[in-house]
């Protein structure tokens, strides 16, 4: 019987915390996944913004290339298929992708390395509903950072001002059609996310699988009103790989279902720029001795790992 990645009512977070804190935690230890549902996102709001998404995905070649960010590693605009390719793997993923990053002043310290966003005028609504889902997914993620922190002993509100400007992408990606059946490419191949933490809102097929820690691809194809929570490199770093950041990918569909396009919003949850990535001392054991003897700030770790995807 295949094991199962748990999913959790965050609204226990609330009511019955101490519970919850241990639940969450042990499925975070062990699957480095989980599924979060009672977050009050209304279902609207989330075809809302999927309907801007795939609007703009359908508009020609030429119009989506317009909005494509010369030299910005894909951080704001549009990025067509065939570039982002998975750390080591030979073939590109099957996809292209929107980046929606934080609202900021220009007179920022952290301008210079989160730029403007960049917004469609062919889709009406785009800018409210694709920053509206920002927001919402970003609150909720504070959430359940503060649940994290709660597990390995720190303050509830340890993350808040390590991630108020954080630099976190929404990534609205489209995958394509996929019209032959013998080619070495995956939607998207085996990875680790970069971040502290992933959001995944409503994918509209299955395809998710996420490897255990027995080697063996589990499918985590959640229900309509739950996301998909997951923890990424900075955080597995930053916890000495107490939260271990798992390898997924996105499988291409059997038959006739790869001829039908898969879309999926994953919002990538940040740090600030400046954020030093050091081990904490609360996760250093006899057991589990420190992996990483030097520290590295958030915006450093980001753009090592950008070159590494060939986004940069």
């Amino acid at each position: 019987m295949t094991p199962r990645i748990p999913t959790l009512d965050i609204r226990r977070f609330d009511t019955d915390r101490e519970a919850f804190v241990a639940e969450l935690g042990a499925a975070y230890r062990e699957w480095g996944f989980a599924g979060i549902n009672g977050h009050g996102i209304a279902q609207a709001q989330i075809d809302g913004a999927y309907d801007v998404f795939k609007a703009f995905f359908a508009l020609p070649e030429d119009v989506k290339k317009r909005y494509h960010v010369a030299g910005g590693g894909g951080a704001r605009g549009y990025t067509a298929f065939g570039v982002e390719t998975a750390k080591g793997a030979k073939h590109f993923d099957l996809k292209e992708f929107w980046h929606i990053g934080r609202e900021i002043p220009d007179d920022s310290k952290y301008r210079e390395v989160m730029p403007p966003n960049l917004w469609p005028t062919e889709v009406p609504g785009f800018r409210e509903h694709g920053y509206g889902l920002y927001q919402t997914l970003d609150a909720l993620g504070s959430k359940v950072l503060s649940a994290l922190a709660l597990h390995i002993g720190l303050p509830e509100n340890y993350f808040v001002d390590k991630t108020d400007y954080g630099n976190s992408i929404l990534r609205p990606i489209h995958y394509p059609p996929i019209t032959s059946d013998d080619i070495p490419n995956e939607r998207a191949g085996a990875h680790e996310d970069i971040n502290l933490i992933t959001l995944l809102v409503g994918a509209s097929a299955a395809g998710l699988e996420v490897k255990s820690r027995d080697g063996e691809w589990v499918p985590f194809t959640s229900d309509a009103d739950t996301i998909v929570v997951n923890i990424g490199d900075m955080l597995q770093r930053l916890t000495n790989h107490v939260y271990p950041s798992t390898t997924h990918r996105v499988t291409n569909p059997p038959g006739e279902q790869a001829r039908k396009p898969r879309y999926s919003v994953p919002f990538f949850l940040h740090p600030n720029p400046d954020f030093v990535i050091d081990v904490l001392p609360s996760t250093v054991t006899a057991d589990n001795p420190s992996r990483y003897p030097e520290a590295i700030t958030a915006q450093g770790y980001l753009e090592e790992r950008l070159r590494e995807i060939k986004l940069k």
